[in-house]
């Protein structure tokens, strides 16, 4: 059973890491101090358990500890080479660990080991780092916390700096924390709860101080024209950007993207000073290894049209690729990692908000996360001082350091369909949730589009959540509606690169008893409803420039005649043809159309359990409930066909294996002879 101190470690972690105005997403480390018996010798053995590499604070559990002996971490004081070697250090700490040592050690693990404390805390409060990052940063700390907090003048994190926190320490009894220049704090304590206690002390002096002694206007005044538009205005112009920004912040790589809006945002890019404060970059190395070393920033007013701000935009992105490049053959060296991409990762448009990119979601989503602590830094530090943070050679060492090179080449090898945004129409259940879900576990972020949005957000929230999917309501047969869903895929996610248009239903009658009603209720839902969907999906492809992908779930009635069928097999023979005409107009934009032919998906069908199913179990004779053997036995292969089997050939058609495949229509019907394609 976990020890008390460990408990107490991980609450105290806990509870820090939930209110980000202590620490951001995975910002910052933990620590503490105590015996335990060796097994192998039944002694006691001082410990250090600390928060390990990439480990969040808010969500900490003893697996993302690290465990070190405390004698042979601190012996390593006997064999530190110096501070031009130091990174040497980290390969170091595997040889202090306790039995299997748990998570990864940190760069910060030093920090932890060498201060003469049992319990440590290593925060990036926005309090905090507005007064590291403060021009008179040593005076204030000394103006705002007496003795009690020392100023620690800006190092790199490694063992140096955890040789200096511990010689502050040792000449400060007094002392509680340190404030380190351009960087964070430091806090310690004799029992856990001293150390959580003043750790939020330093956080909660420096946020008063700033409130009661900051200027009113720290930005500056506002900019005529550069406020939030109206919010309906706003979240419209920034779905019909955002594919074009992500299409250049995917100039490299491809990226997906995270959209606010949030007040502070807009706050900051109306006031008079926002420019200047986002050329100087973030500071706190875990905010600019996030958000790389400063944004994009539009340099139009709100009013600015949409055609004036796309050209606009495609002008900065080639100028701040090229600063960026500048700024990598400033500081490279024989020895750095090659430059890994000069797309930004934060874009702010005045009037409108801030785009930030990723691998995934998350990822985007905590750069912005980010930024916007980067942006209350810089309020603080204005408020009280004048932002000034840590030198740009600083920052590429930061960015290009060895360590962080090794750290990114372990994290795991892509999915198929990792970075890609897709619609799925009719995916609450059935085939559609089937894709969905195929989709979603290969890596793509997906939109669920139904007419029922309780039963598309369940799915949503089965799949992950917001990081993973979102579910909206939409009739594919409503333009207005569709065009929603297309913006709400485009502010979730960046963009759009892969559609699925399944939404579907069938009504089995013959000739005779199909009514006009029928007819236009079939052809509107799939066949318009798929034209609109398309539509609206290609032209959101076409301003990312990336590609994409639009897959129709026809039929093998597309092809094949059966009786008592008109209206849904003539819809599914018009979808078919849409794949073709799409896949010769598209093509030159590097768009692919194809098409599915599934046949006698009965399992978890949403048409057949609707009453199709009774109804051609009617016409061939068969029980209702044996209608999915029935087909399967009429088949070549003599097998069932289940949603999941469609889902396997989506992802299949979607992935880069099939990237110079388009206008091809793909039979899931295990094996109808009637429907060969010919």
């Amino acid at each position: 059973m976990t020890n008390t101190t460990v408990q107490e470690l991980l609450a105290r972690s806990n509870r820090l890491g939930a209110d980000k105005r202590n620490t951001n997403y995975a910002g910052g480390n933990t620590s503490a101090k105590c015996t335990a018996t060796d097994p192998v010798t039944g002694e006691d053995v001082e410990l250090l358990w600390v928060k390990g590499s990439g480990g969040d604070l808010g969500t900490l559990g003893e697996e993302g500890l690290a465990v070190l002996r405390l004698d042979r971490l601190r012996a390593l004081q006997n064999v530190y080479p110096g501070v031009e070697r130091e990174d040497e250090m980290v390969a170091a700490f595997d040889y202090t660990l306790h039995g299997k040592g748990g998570a990864a050690p940190s760069i910060d693990t030093a920090m932890h080991g060498l201060v003469d404390a049992a319990h440590v805390d290593h925060l990036h409060p926005d309090s905090g780092i507005a007064v590291a990052t403060a021009a008179d940063g040593e005076a204030l700390t000394k103006e705002i916390f007496g003795g009690k907090v020392v100023w620690v003048p800006w190092r790199r994190p490694g063992f140096q700096l955890g040789l200096d926190i511990a010689a502050i320490k040792a000449a400060n009894p007094d002392a509680v924390g340190t404030i380190l220049g351009g960087h964070g704090i430091t806090a310690w304590g004799a029992t856990s709860d001293e150390a959580e206690a003043n750790s939020r002390w330093i956080i909660e002096t420096a946020e008063q101080y700033i409130a009661q002694h900051g200027r009113p206007e720290p930005f500056g005044a506002k900019l005529p024209g550069f406020g939030a538009l109206p919010e309906a205005e706003r979240r419209a112009k920034a779905a019909a950007l955002a594919p074009v920004i992500r299409g250049l912040a995917s100039t490299d790589k491809a990226q997906v993207s995270h959209f606010t809006d949030a007040p502070a945002v807009l706050e900051f890019l109306e006031s008079a000073e926002h420019p200047r404060l986002a050329a100087l970059g973030t500071s706190c190395p875990d905010h600019f290894l996030r958000t790389k070393v400063k944004p994009l920033v539009l340099d139009l007013p709100a009013s600015a049209s949409l055609e004036e701000s796309v050209a606009r935009l495609k002008e900065l992105h080639a100028a701040y690729r090229e600063d960026y490049a500048g700024y990598y053959r400033r500081h490279a060296d024989a020895d750095s990692p090659a430059m890994r991409g000069a797309d930004p990762a934060i874009v702010l448009v005045p009037g409108v908000g801030m785009f930030s990119y990723g691998t995934n979601k998350q990822t985007a989503r905590v750069a912005g996360e980010f930024y916007l602590n980067a942006i209350n830094v810089m309020r603080g530090a204005e408020a009280i001082s004048r932002y000034e943070p840590i030198e740009e050679a600083e920052k590429f060492r930061i960015e290009y350091w060895a360590l962080e090179e090794a750290k990114l080449a372990r994290l795991p090898r892509p999915k198929s369909h990792a970075t890609r945004v897709a619609l799925v129409t009719g995916a609450a259940s059935g085939i559609g949730k089937a894709i969905a879900t195929r989709l979603a576990a290969e890596g793509a972020c997906v939109v669920i589009a139904d007419l029922n949005l309780e039963n598309a957000q369940q799915v949503a929230a089965d799949l992950g959540g917001p990081d993973t999917a979102v579910g909206i309501q939409a009739d594919v047969t409503r333009e207005e509606q569709v065009q929603a869903a297309v913006d709400a895929a485009v502010l979730a996610f960046g963009g759009l690169d892969l559609v699925v248009n399944n939404a579907g239903l069938s009504i089995s009658k013959p000739l005779l008893e199909t009514t006009e009603k029928d007819w236009d209720l079939q052809h509107d839902v799939m066949a318009k409803g798929s034209f609109l969907v398309s539509k609206a999906a290609a032209k959101v492809m076409i301003a990312q420039e990336m590609g994409g992908d639009i897959i129709y779930i026809s039929s093998k009635n597309s092809v094949f005649a059966g009786p008592n069928n008109i209206a849904y097999s003539a819809t599914k023979a018009d979808q078919a043809h849409q794949v073709r005409l799409l896949a010769a107009e598209l093509g030159e934009y590097g768009v692919r159309v194809n098409g599915i032919n599934p046949d006698g998906v009965v399992r978890g069908s949403g048409i057949f359990a609707g009453g199709w199913g009774a109804k051609r179990a009617a016409v061939y004779g068969v029980e209702e409930e044996k209608l999915g053997e029935y087909y399967a036995q009429r088949t070549l292969l003599k097998r069932e066909v289940l949603p999941e089997t469609v889902a396997n050939a989506a992802a299949v058609l979607t992935s880069a294996e099939l990237s110079h495949t388009t206008g091809l229509h793909v039979p899931v019907d295990a094996g109808v002879a009637a429907a060969f394609l010919r």
